[in-house]
């Protein structure tokens, strides 16, 4: 990545550090709790835990913690222990973080506001255990400052120090790999849920794959295959009838789409042979053979040592071109 590029990114790019807190409702097993009886010396074996109130009481902040983390990993890429993500959708997630923050906090005041009598509860589906569970309870101020969801939005300034810039520079180095790879989980999970075995599907199995073009379209300025990835599936959803089942040479197609997005090297290739001048509409068309059987996803033919010239797959462009952020 040379410093024009580098600027670029360091431009587009926010870093999101998502900090959610839930209090466990467990509290370390202590000899005492067994009331003097033998138990095996440390060095053999320890202890476990003891829950004080119903963990089921604790699911729902566990379930809007996922939807946050689901969200952030639909839009942004793991970043220095967060998620960069580009800086036009800043907006948009905090405003759906915020939603889920509300509906945490509601949570939160619920679960404190019955907090006293969930113990009690507790303790009465387990009477035997009444002095275990009693003795390790806590006061609901200390549950509260347990329980948080907060989040810290910035965006990275490198400093002018070559010998200080070169470890951010390393993480940034390591973007676009890492974005391959959650695009290539995407489309591992999504085959397996949607595709797998299927002879048709609904317009709903496409959701998988608009949400993988607008993680691609949206961080195109990470790496440069990023793009034309996306405007391949972008050609990929112009082509699939508007409704109806989808089957066929169409589902075939998106199946071989999916073949292609499960490996991260495959992506970077077909990436690169669309920067070389093939069209998203001939690598499709290649998907699905005249005799309506898959056709393997094949990137032998490519040579990775030739120089790439990047202009061919602007000029392709000729409606809604995606923005390429100086990167070609």
């Amino acid at each position: 990545m040379d410093s024009t590029t580098d600027a670029k990114l360091f431009k587009h790019l926010m870093v999101l550090n998502l900090d959610v807190s839930i209090w466990s409702a467990r509290k370390k097993l202590n000899p005492s709790d067994f009331g003097g009886a033998k138990l095996p010396p440390e060095d053999l074996a320890s202890l476990g835990s003891k829950k004080i109130c119903n963990p089921e009481d604790l699911r729902i902040f566990g379930t809007l913690k996922s939807r946050a983390v689901n969200m952030l990993d639909r839009i942004g890429v793991r970043f220095l222990a967060g998620w960069g993500i580009p800086e036009s959708s800043a907006d948009s997630v905090i405003k759906e973080l915020k939603v889920i923050h509300d509906e945490f906090m509601d949570a939160k005041q619920n679960f404190l506001s019955t907090y006293d009598q969930s113990v009690l509860t507790w303790i009465n589906q387990h009477p035997e255990w009444e002095s275990i569970i009693k003795n390790s309870t806590v006061d609901a101020g200390y549950v509260s400052s347990r329980i948080g969801f907060k989040w810290q939005l910035f965006q990275l300034v490198p400093p002018k120090q070559k010998f200080i810039h070169d470890g951010l520079k390393d993480e940034v180095s390591k973007l676009g790999n890492t974005l391959y790879d959650e695009i290539a989980k995407a489309a591992e999970d999504a085959w397996n849920k949607c595709y797998s075995g299927k002879d048709k599907v609904s317009h709903k199995a496409i959701s998988p794959l608009r949400s993988m073009y607008e993680k691609l379209n949206g961080l195109s300025f990470v790496e440069p295959c990023a793009a034309p990835i996306a405007s391949l599936l972008k050609t990929a959803f112009e082509q699939i009838p508007k409704r109806g089942f989808i089957q066929g040479a169409d589902l075939l197609m998106l199946q071989g789409v999916l073949a292609l997005l499960r490996d991260p090297k495959t992506i970077v290739e077909h990436g690169k042979k669309i920067i070389k001048g093939r069209t998203p509409e001939a690598i499709l068309k290649n998907l699905v053979q005249k005799d309506d059987t898959a056709c393997p996803v094949s990137v032998d033919s490519i040579d990775l040592s030739e120089p790439i010239p990047v202009n061919n797959f602007n000029q392709q462009q000729s409606t809604q071109p995606i923005d390429s952020f100086g990167l070609w």
